[in-house]
């Protein structure tokens, strides 16, 4: 069995549960904090087919937080469970949540990185192509723009399976300087477009300029 194949099958089975756990609410096998676990398992469950299918589902913003609440829903469970000596019915329940929450927490973690391609656009994707193949061919790229009242600098390096961005961005009454790592080149573009005046097309013709100069 490929791992594939087996996350496909941990979908499934995460899904059945909350399947399962609406048909007890329905049958009135639950409370209103029963119901706020399979609201909050639905939610996981599709951030478990996006981990899965490699798909961007709602915004990767969420999906960390989702993450820390169900660990913490976990520990408020574990102390329920021997604080409160809670029914047959009640103790299925907090067991039930316990153990099958711990594998989401930890898949939608990592779901909510938002440095991977999974989150990038089409455009995205392909600036990063891009901007992978100029760094395969050169220690550094250097581009400066000016737009308006305001100036960016941007240098681009790459070490091993990581990017770097320097970034100044100069306006009349002030400067700011920052920097930013991303194993994953789509992010990169993604950060370059929204914190810069530079787009991956400027890169690619200050490239082109400095090739033809070198001929």
């Amino acid at each position: 069995m490929t791992l594939q194949r087996a996350y496909l099958l941990l979908c499934g089975f995460y899904t059945l549960l909350v399947g399962i756990g609406i048909i007890a609410l329905l049958l009135g096998a639950g409370s209103l904090v029963n119901l706020a676990q399979v609201a909050v398992g639905a939610v996981a469950v599709v951030g478990l087919w996006g981990h899965t299918l490699g798909r961007g589902y709602l915004n990767p913003r969420q999906w960390r937080p989702l993450a820390v609440l169900l660990v913490a829903g976990i520990v408020i469970q574990v102390l329920a469970i021997f604080g409160l000596s809670p029914s047959g019915v009640g103790l299925t329940w907090l067991l039930t949540g316990t153990i099958f929450s711990v594998l989401p927490a930890l898949l939608l973690y990592r779901y909510g990185e938002r440095d991977q391609e999974v989150w990038a656009t089409p455009e995205e994707r392909e600036d990063g192509r891009v901007l992978g193949e100029l760094l395969a061919s050169r220690d550094r790229l250097v581009v400066e723009k000016q737009e308006a009242d305001r100036k960016a600098s941007l240098t681009l390096t790459k070490a091993g399976n990581e990017y770097r961005a320097s970034v100044v961005r100069r306006y009349p009454d002030r400067q700011e300087r920052f920097e930013e790592r991303f194993s994953c080149p789509a992010t990169l573009a993604f950060f370059i477009e929204k914190f810069t005046c530079i787009s991956v097309g400027d890169i690619v013709q200050a490239h082109r300029d400095d090739g033809a100069a070198a001929t």
